[in-house]
This record gives C-alpha cells, sequence and structure tokens, in this order.
C-alpha cells in the first residue's frame, strides 16, 4: 500500500543499493516509493565494503559513495524516497561507517538526505 509524504516523512536519497529491492525488504520490510532526482555539487566514487552483514544484504563488495565537490555542474543521478523516520534510523544501521548522513540539495529544488564519505 502507498504511503503519501506526512510530516513525519523523510525523504532520503539513493545513489547505490539502497535501490535495490531485495535491500529495501530487508533494511525496511518493504519496497519504497521514490522519484529520480539528481543530487547537485558530488561526484560518484566507489567504497569497499567489508561489513559482512552490508555483504550479504547487498550482495556486492564495492559500493558507490558520494563526494563533496561544492561545483553545481557535479551531480549524481538517483533515487529520493519517502521514508518515516523510524526507517530512517534502520537505514542508518545499514550503512557502514564510512558513511556520513547529511543533507543534500536537488535538481528538483527539494533538500533529501544522503550518505556522503566522511570528512
Amino acid at each position: 500500500m502507498a504511503r503519501s509524504l506526512t510530516k513525519t516523512s523523510e525523504l532520503l536519497f539513493s545513489y547505490g543499493t539502497l535501490q535495490l529491492k531485495t535491500v529495501q525488504q530487508e533494511t525496511f520490510g518493504r519496497e519504497l516509493i521514490g522519484y529520480q532526482d539528481l543530487l547537485i555539487g558530488y561526484r560518484l566514487e566507489q567504497l569497499e565494503i567489508t561489513d559482512p552483514h552490508v555483504l550479504a544484504v547487498s550482495g556486492e563488495k564495492y559500493h558507490p559513495i558520494v563526494k563533496a565537490t561544492e561545483d553545481p555542474e557535479d551531480t549524481v543521478s538517483g533515487m529520493i524516497f519517502e521514508i518515516t523516520p523510524e526507517e530512517l534510523v534502520q537505514a542508518d544501521k545499514y550503512e557502514v561507517d564510512d558513511y556520513q548522513r547529511v543533507l543534500g540539495d536537488f535538481k528538483s529544488g527539494r533538500q533529501a538526505w544522503i550518505y556522503t564519505a566522511k570528512d
């Protein structure tokens, strides 16, 4: 059943494995609803994952990671999902320590949480 955006919803941007239905089912217990957007001022790189749980859930040894460039010409394509605050905590648990959650700016004019490389 589709959920609509409410005052208690959070917006979370995924440019990687959180877009996978299997990861969504394992992390949130459901498939997420979202829309495509472009993150502004970041570039995409790769990160080797060593966390056994994340490796088991995603099935991928290398995950994408974004790094801030401050250049508005640099963009990363992905999906913005509407999730609950509780699901945001679940997403935090899924991401490994190499990531930090910050607010990002998008071509649509929205802001959403993103996981980026730690400073």
